[in-house]
């Protein structure tokens, strides 16, 4: 297989949920992190993500993402992060947008 390319098993490792940011708040010191709030249904949780370029907090806030629920938690800036959003990129990362569903679904519905 080619360098870069996972089984199908690997995939389906992945648990893809909606999220709805509930808050979104600064991180001291940081330029580029926000440290979101997001419903995951049952579930609130802590995302670091480095948007803030590219997103003002009123733009976030209340809006349906789509995240990694199952990755293994990572501290940034001091802030543990309990998932990892997605988002779409340019080649250079000027623009960035994420990715949210298209209809009206619930916090916590799963992706497949």
């Amino acid at each position: 297989m080619a360098e870069g390319i996972i089984e199908y098993g690997d995939f389906e490792k992945m648990d893809l949920r909606v999220a709805e940011v509930e808050n979104v708040e600064e991180i001291e010191g940081a330029d580029k992190l926000y440290k979101l709030t997001v419903s995951i249904g049952e579930e609130v949780r802590t995302i670091c993500a480095g948007i803030k370029e590219h997103y003002s907090r009123e733009d976030l806030k209340g809006k349906k993402i789509i995240v990694l629920t199952n990755l293994a938690p990572r501290t940034l800036r001091g802030v543990e992060s309990q998932g990892m959003l997605l988002a779409a990129s340019n080649k250079d990362h000027s623009k960035i947008s994420l990715i949210s569903p298209d209809q009206d679904m619930d916090p916590g519905d799963s992706v497949s």
